[in-house]
């Protein structure tokens, strides 16, 4: 059917019914995933009364918004938290973080990178190597910084974090791979690297950047044990319709800690209007286990594409998924553009324009980004970026429905690696 509205090559036209039939188990394990989200969902939005007036939003301070406060107490539900912040505020997931991040830590204090360096846009946040200086990073207010590399095969170096852990405040665990070549971390990965640091310090805060991972599993990361998690409402949990915004969950008294550094000391999480975004936010959160779903099954079905082609990508078509993201290795700078070129002449928005890189502030490289979006910047929607420096490591994630996001798919394919493309 897709070449009915989509000039793609033969040859890549057979690959893709060989991949389908490739995705037809793992694609029944993301159905199930699904369905208990949903259901789970579903129970959260009755079992905390939400009502057509908390669809209505505030002006002003936003004193005594019923519908921002049902909201945060609705996320915490469906997370499994404690308490949650679940707010237009946060501008991004690396301001969420940063959010974060300044609400457990204070001046003496070390946060410990678990799992290596975290992402790039958090370099100026912490103060890694002189980045962010008179810009307010965590080094200027006098927190220290260490980290704990993973190991070479990309799990987690326990013996380090155990020995590095006694004398952090904080211990970081970044979910997704970021523009690192290595996995996920699984649940059980995060849990262990919990107890692995709490049993050296009893008073650590286990600390999970969750962005791209919400919905993946049938649990979240405070599940495993982690005392706090963050993401981006233009990932997973904002199911493509809320259009801006984070979240914060987790323990109940560092919650309300991060509330003072969202807004002001002394007026916390009492203050902040919503404006005309909360029908949204609660409409994108009920249907992001199924956005989250589409997204799956679009990672799933390029890694057994990529496969068929030549060209591993991780996870592999089989492997449990831990994020939406897919990874592969361009070979080439013209390639790992190309990709993204398609991926953008596939998209719904903007789909006649180019991608090209760019210095983007906040990384350490020139990097090209495909995002033909309804929201901008919208990573639960498809798109492909990556770092113009060897080995030109595409990034692949998103995708609203996953019919729309295989035709993109085999677009970007067949610009990059395919016949139209050589």
């Amino acid at each position: 059917m897709i070449e009915e509205f989509f000039s793609v090559s033969e040859p890549l036209l057979r690959l893709d019914g060989q991949a389908m039939e490739l995705c037809q188990k793992p694609f029944a394990r993301i159905e199930q995933i699904k369905e208990h989200n949903q259901l789970k969902m579903l129970r959260a939005f009755i079992d905390c009364g939400v009502a057509a007036t908390h669809l209505v939003g505030s002006t002003g301070y936003g004193y005594d918004d019923a519908g921002r406060d049902k909201l945060d107490a609705l996320f915490a539900r469906v997370m499994g938290a404690e308490d949650a912040l679940c707010r237009s505020h946060f501008l991004s997931g690396t301001h969420a973080l940063t959010v974060a991040l300044f609400g457990c830590l204070r001046t003496g204090d070390t946060l410990l990178a678990a799992t290596g360096r975290p992402y790039d846009t958090l370099a100026g946040v912490i103060g890694i190597d002189g980045e962010g200086v008179g810009c307010g990073s965590l080094a200027e207010y006098g927190i220290g910084y260490d980290e704990a590399p993973l190991l070479p095969n990309g799990s987690p170096d326990l013996a380090l974090i155990a020995q590095k852990a006694k004398t952090a405040t904080v211990c970081h665990i970044q979910r997704s791979r970021g523009y690192a070549n290595r996995p996920a971390l699984s649940l059980e990965t995060i849990g262990a690297i919990g107890r692995t640091a709490r049993a050296a310090n009893p008073k650590i805060i286990v600390f999970v950047d969750n962005c791209y991972g919400e919905f993946t599993q049938t649990a979240e990361p405070v599940g495993a044990g982690a005392d706090l998690m963050v993401g981006s409402l233009i990932k997973n949990p904002g199911g493509g319709i809320a259009p801006t915004g984070g979240y914060i969950a987790g323990r109940a008294d560092l919650v309300e800690r991060c509330g003072h550094r969202l807004t002001a000391p002394g007026t916390g999480r009492e203050l902040g209007c919503t404006l005309d975004v909360l029908r949204q936010m609660y409409l994108g959160l009920y249907y992001a286990p199924g956005v989250t779903a589409e997204a799956l099954k679009s990672s799933v079905y390029a890694s057994a594409l990529l496969g068929l082609l030549g060209i591993p990508a991780q996870p592999a078509p089989h492997a449990d998924r831990n994020d939406i993201i897919t990874s592969f290795e361009a070979g080439s700078a013209e390639a790992l553009v190309s990709f993204c070129q398609g991926i953008q002449a596939g998209s719904p928005v903007d789909s006649f324009v180019r991608p090209e890189p760019y210095a983007m502030p906040g990384y350490a490289s020139e990097v090209v980004m495909a995002a033909g979006a309804f929201t901008l910047g919208s990573s639960i929607e498809l798109s492909c970026d990556g770092p113009l420096r060897p080995p030109y490591t595409a990034y692949l994630q998103g995708g609203l429905n996953f019919a729309a996001s295989r035709a993109g798919i085999l677009m970007a394919a067949d610009r990059a690696f395919g016949p139209s493309g050589a």
